[in-house]
């Protein structure tokens, strides 16, 4: 399909092939003597959680015409093609994980912070309470109001002028319009090493001026 861009011509669509990556080819090799090894309590005793041996299935069929696509009509220029299916995973597809950065990057700036300046907070939990809040999102929930809860008060101190009843209000759980200021929580399930963890990343309006 043709996409117009001003001063620029047109670009044809182009179909990803990640059965030729590298990280695609070593997940299909050594993927099912990763997850017996892990069943087996080779390593640490736990085996792989249910959320991410589905993610490293799905890649697998991230993208592949063989697991289902859509056939696109283009009647600028004739063309018509294939699209593949995408997984939509949030762990290990590289494809997907990139999109929804995008997407969400560009939601955050256009739909819920208003034009004021933005900060981030990351906030690291001991290797001990990381494994307790993986499954446990009421922990998770409480966690995140205290960090709210400990940003506001932070901002209102360094803020002398600010009012009384100066808050850091969050948007819906759908990110909805913005506030005067406004908050949104991001956080990850692990890091680059597959280790389990539990940061959450903040983002609020940076309150003074």
């Amino acid at each position: 399909m043709a996409t117009e861009s001003g001063g620029c011509r047109p670009a044809a669509y182009s179909r990803r092939h990640p059965e030729q990556t590298v990280l695609y080819r070593i997940v299909q090799q050594y993927l099912e003597t990763y997850l017996m090894l892990s069943r087996e309590g080779d390593w640490d005793g736990h085996a792989v959680p249910a959320y991410a041996e589905r993610d490293f299935r799905r890649y697998l069929e991230c993208g592949i015409l063989a697991y289902g696509f859509a056939r696109a009509y283009c009647p600028a220029c004739g063309r018509d093609f294939l699209v593949a299916f995408s997984c939509k995973g949030r762990g290990v597809c590289p494809c997907c994980n990139a999109r929804r950065m995008a997407e969400t990057a560009a939601h955050l700036v256009d739909h819920v912070f208003p034009p004021l300046p933005v900060r981030q907070w990351v906030l690291s939990l001991p290797k001990r309470l990381r494994y307790f809040l993986k499954s446990n999102p009421v922990a998770v929930s409480a966690v995140l109001h205290i960090l709210l809860r400990v940003i506001q008060q932070e901002l209102i101190k360094r803020c002398p002028d600010a009012p009384e009843n100066a808050r850091l209000d969050r948007p819906n759980r759908r990110l909805g319009a913005a506030a005067p200021g406004a908050s949104a929580s991001l956080p990850r399930r692990a890091r680059t090493q597959l280790a389990v963890a539990r940061p959450s990343h903040g983002l609020g309006t940076g309150g003074c001026r």
